[in-house]
């Protein structure tokens, strides 16, 4: 952690929502002039596609039909948590970019699915984290001491395995089955090293929906946000104005002392609510040190 120079890490599954949730701060970063500079879990990676597909291949021959981008070996963790601790001290760190489609591939010069150069970042209030591993710990590696806020988004899992089956399918050209094995195959990294994180989170936002998923591989369209509810769990709930939440969000209620419950239709306006504040106090805290 650091006063000087902040960090803020979202972090969450593959297609658990976490864009979304960039997309928030990025609008309030705009408002009150907060300048951030973006890191992306995906630039992290060990391999680009092609070599991801081989490494794949090659541990299913070993016998490890599990191989996947949820763990640590298939992710640059030490730079990750180097980026993040060079950054603390300095207020810079390099990065590079992983080039997802053939739309960012003509905005960086670089082929779809394939990494950019890495290059240096800095001069911004803050360092803003999305990605799979924000928050990780493992025995080599400790993420999550490094974040000053962490922010964890974790639909329910069936919602969550809807939500990646629409997007790999329409995004990515992907077949039902081929997206049903990558989740089987992912899934004990997922256990492993993607929901342990969520301890480490200083908030999560997990998404309930409220008609049946109970078999969300024949789904045919993810659930609104009209028909999900929204949990939000706070680690530390001291300092945060829950009568005032309550009262600026219709039809929420609290569930727990620490967790307060809204339509799934009021997330935006809940991470306003919530995140503006918070954000304020990482910022005013950063110039008195400077």
């Amino acid at each position: 952690m650091s006063a000087k120079h902040p960090i803020i890490s979202i972090t969450g599954s593959s297609g658990a929502g976490t864009s979304t949730v960039q997309e928030t701060f990025e609008q309030i970063f705009r408002r009150e002039n907060v300048t951030a500079s973006f890191i992306e879990g995906d630039s992290f990676h060990r391999f680009d596609r092609m070599a991801m597909k081989a490494k794949v291949a090659e541990e299913e021959a070993n016998g490890n039909k599990n191989f996947s981008h949820f763990s640590a070996q298939a992710n640059e963790l030490e730079i990750l948590e180097s980026v993040f601790e060079e950054y603390g001290r300095k207020g810079k760190g390099r990065a590079r970019h992983y080039v997802h489609n053939d739309k960012e591939a003509e905005l960086y010069g670089s082929p779809a699915g394939t990494f950019t150069d890495w290059k240096e970042f800095g001069n911004s209030d803050c360092l803003f984290y999305e990605g799979l591993h924000g928050c990780v710990v493992t025995d080599n590696v400790d993420i999550a001491k490094h974040a000053d806020l962490k922010i964890g988004v974790v639909p329910v899992i069936n919602l969550e395995w809807i939500q990646k089956l629409h997007r790999d399918k329409a995004a990515r050209g992907y077949s039902t089955d081929a997206v049903t094995d990558t989740i089987l195959r992912r899934m004990p990294d997922y256990v492993n090293y993607i929901v342990p994180q969520f301890t480490h989170t200083d908030i999560n936002f997990q998404r309930v929906p409220i008609v049946d998923t109970s078999n969300p591989f024949i789904a045919r369209w993810i659930p609104t946000a009209e028909e999900s509810i929204l949990v939000i769990r706070f680690a530390n709930p001291r300092g945060i104005d829950f009568p005032y939440l309550l009262s600026m969000i219709q039809n929420s209620f609290m569930s727990r002392a620490n967790s307060i419950v809204v339509p799934g239709n009021k997330l935006e306006l809940a991470m306003q609510l919530i995140f503006t504040p918070l954000i304020h106090k990482l910022i005013e805290r950063k110039r008195r040190m400077s």
